[in-house]
């Protein structure tokens, strides 16, 4: 099939480092893998990795020009006084999302692509998939990986809600068909109005061959003065959802216990200064180690000098991730150490593959980290069980068969109908 992908949020740079990047990348490989023929449409292209083999990447920035928001402005009825720096962005989105509809059909004509499929990365504020794909008579799979509105207005700031809300609701309500990472996205989208029989969860997958091929550990540790030292490891965007702080305050206990610990902490984000201040008032920066940014083809080496990881989300209602960093350990062969949260139950074999531990409750995931650096040959078993279960859980070769098989059915309905 002719495939036109879309990815309209400015925030997931297709070519980066973030789990939503390698996401795109991975899950775009692997339909071309499968023979298809993709066109990936993205609002901002990034660097740091190659693109998608097989695949085509167009960029179609996005135009946050002063008469583009005044513009917006005018159509919501909003005054230029009373806006602020996140107003104006939100109203660039907005901007952005009215004339995204005619700038992916021009492009899809001078590439001369006839999608038949349109297979979008649901974005905040975004519905031009649906038009797009309303316009060339083709199904419109949205796949949708946060409820985006209330992780804005929850994590970040959010001032249209209510314009976020009515557009979160009418494209889930209205898409052919829904592709939720979890279990609790998928209640999500049926809130939102979607029908049962039109939402499918397709977890994360993982590249097993980049994680499990050969790697350079040992020159990871020596780079980071790892040698000879039980190394915990993180790998991830540093967002306030992560539990950093929480692990931070582990660590003090974990040292206690195993005083020649080290925290590799792998990734970049909003919190890295914040964390890394602390860690230097703490006199610890010896001991915790900040990467900063590292290429998503390089992570294999660093899980592979790490003994054991950690995912050490807090406690939160509804929750709703599919962690790539907990499936790429897996496959690496580290064991876990992760909350009983959501669908981290359904990855995780506890004390099998990993441990789970009750949502923060500090002295438990203590408890589990320092068990696993004390005891090796458990350590191992554990290593040799979660790259099997990484292997049974399938790669992205399995969500993209999935999601291939959804789109077969949709286009043969449309055919008879």
């Amino acid at each position: 099939m002719q495939i036109a992908y879309l990815c309209a949020d400015r925030g997931v740079p297709v070519l980066g480092d973030k789990g939503a990047s390698v996401h795109t990348r991975e899950f775009v490989s692997a339909l071309a893998r499968l023979g298809h023929e993709v066109t990936v449409f993205c609002a901002r292209q990034g660097a740091g990795n190659p693109p998608p083999p097989g695949a085509r990447l167009i960029e179609i920035a996005p135009d946050e020009s002063a008469d583009e928001i005044e513009t917006q402005a005018a159509l919501l009825g909003l005054d230029g006084h009373k806006r602020d720096r996140v107003l104006n962005r939100e109203l660039g989105k907005l901007a952005y999302d009215r004339k995204l509809p005619t700038r992916v059909l021009a492009a899809l004509d001078r590439a001369a692509v006839h999608p038949d499929i349109l297979y979008e990365r649901y974005a905040l504020f975004h519905r031009a998939g649906g038009s797009v794909a309303k316009t060339l008579g083709i199904p419109h799979l949205l796949e949708v990986n946060a409820p985006l509105a209330e992780e804005q207005e929850r994590f970040r700031d959010l001032r249209l809600k209510i314009q976020a809300q009515t557009t979160e609701t009418e494209i889930l309500s209205g898409c052919d068909h829904i592709i939720a990472v979890s279990e609790a996205i998928r209640a999500h989208a049926l809130t939102a109005g979607a029908e049962p029989e039109r939402v499918t969860v397709v977890p994360n997958g993982v590249d097993i061959e980049r994680f499990q091929g050969e790697t350079n550990a040992q020159g990871v540790r020596a780079r980071y003065g790892l040698a000879g030292r039980s190394v915990i490891g993180f790998v991830g965007s540093l967002k306030p959802w992560h539990g950093l702080d929480f692990l931070l305050d582990a660590f003090d206990d974990i040292r206690a216990a195993r005083p020649d610990a080290a925290l590799l902490v792998v990734g970049d984000g909003p919190e890295r200064e914040r964390l890394a201040d602390r860690v230097a008032q703490a006199n610890l920066s010896r001991h915790v180690i900040f990467t900063g940014r590292v290429a998503h083809h390089e992570v294999p080496d660093y899980m592979a000098a790490m003994d054991i990881t950690v995912a050490p989300y807090m406690p939160h209602e509804g929750f709703y991730f599919s962690p790539l960093k907990v499936v790429e350990s897996m496959a690496a062969g580290r064991p876990v150490v992760a909350p009983r949260l959501g669908q981290l139950t359904e990855l995780v074999a506890d004390g099998t593959t990993g441990i789970l531990y009750p949502p923060g409750d500090l002295r438990a995931f203590v408890s589990a980290v320092v068990g696993l650096l004390m005891y090796p040959q458990r350590r191992l078993a554990m290593a040799e069980a979660a790259s099997v279960g990484a292997r049974e859980l399938g790669g992205w070769m399995r969500a993209a068969r999935q999601v291939i098989a959804i789109a077969q059915a949709l286009r043969i309905a449309e055919s008879c109908r």
